[in-house]
């Protein structure tokens, strides 16, 4: 009796929360994007009135002095903002959001649409624009540097922020309040933790200012359409069945391998924390598992 009321209860709640995601993901409106188009604009007017030579030396020229001075005050704890700058990373902040596989599937049609527009959106500007690390160009013995010197890649947008901005919005309007108190609080502390993410690029010597900006409203951007496109389709829904769960394990277990390999390399805290919510998700998917195999 008791595991028959374990197993409706598990499959009254997983759809609550999906349905729920899916009805503030309807919420969500065109007006959104308002601002921050008006800010983009803003960059492209900007520069081509004030282009001083080419693009990357106006580029570079007019926000040198700002980077120098925030890369000098953020990067006050270089330990936590090289830990903080790879929740950045798709391999390191995805586990953080793994355990809505199974229980908000439209909240990961969102995140793996937007996560394929931004990746093609980031290699595409990059090449576009062209410009120069911070450090390939800036005296590095004037700024500080955490971790290795980057002066291979191209620096805007900063794909790190386009990242951390495209979970950060999913997550916003995913579970968004229905006080606007709460709206507001809510709001406020994601995009707190979006902005922190992003300027740890600044504090480690990687990004310039305008990098991380343009790749925070990007990564905002995307997500939002990305919302738009699949409140009209659902895709992920056969996550939610048993039968698949030793795929979406297996997965997993590769991530899991990958994040291993970080640890080895770098060693640092956020890549543990990553693991240990890899391993809770991993641990309840098997447990539901087990738990309606033997129902």
């Amino acid at each position: 009796m008791k595991k028959a009321q374990e197993y409706s209860i598990d499959i009254v709640i997983e759809p609550s929360l999906d349905r729920n995601v899916e009805n503030n993901f309807k919420k969500v409106n065109y007006r959104l994007l308002i601002v921050p188009f008006s800010l983009l604009f803003l960059f492209f007017c900007f520069f081509a009135f004030s282009m001083e030579g080419t693009f990357v030396d106006t580029y570079v020229k007019v926000q040198k002095n700002l980077f120098l001075e925030l890369n000098s005050i953020l990067s006050i704890y270089p330990y936590l903002a090289y830990n903080i700058t790879y929740l950045g990373n798709a391999i390191v902040i995805f586990p953080f959001v793994f355990i809505f596989l199974i229980t908000a599937p439209k909240f990961w049609e969102v995140l793996l649409t937007s996560s394929l527009f931004t990746l093609i959106t980031s290699a595409i500007l990059k090449i576009i624009f062209a410009v120069p690390r911070p450090a390939a160009i800036i005296d590095m013995s004037t700024f500080t540097i955490i971790g290795r010197p980057n002066i291979l890649h191209t620096s805007l947008p900063s794909g790190h922020s386009m990242t951390a901005f495209m979970v950060i919005t999913v997550l916003l309007y995913a579970f968004m309040p229905k006080k606007n108190s709460h709206k507001l609080f809510w709001s406020i502390a994601l995009i707190t933790i979006g902005l922190t993410i992003a300027f740890s690029r600044v504090a480690i010597g990687a990004h310039y200012p305008l990098d991380v900006v343009l790749g925070s409203i990007l990564g905002y951007i995307i997500t939002i359409l990305s919302v738009k496109i699949n409140n009209h389709i659902s895709w992920l829904n056969w996550m939610k069945n048993r039968r698949f769960y030793p795929i979406i394990m297996f997965i997993l277990s590769i991530w899991a391998y990958l994040i291993i390999l970080k640890i080895i390399k770098y060693n640092l805290v956020v890549f543990y924390l990553s693991f240990i919510a890899l391993a809770v998700t991993f641990l309840v998917i098997l447990n539901k598992y087990v738990k309606e195999s033997k129902a």
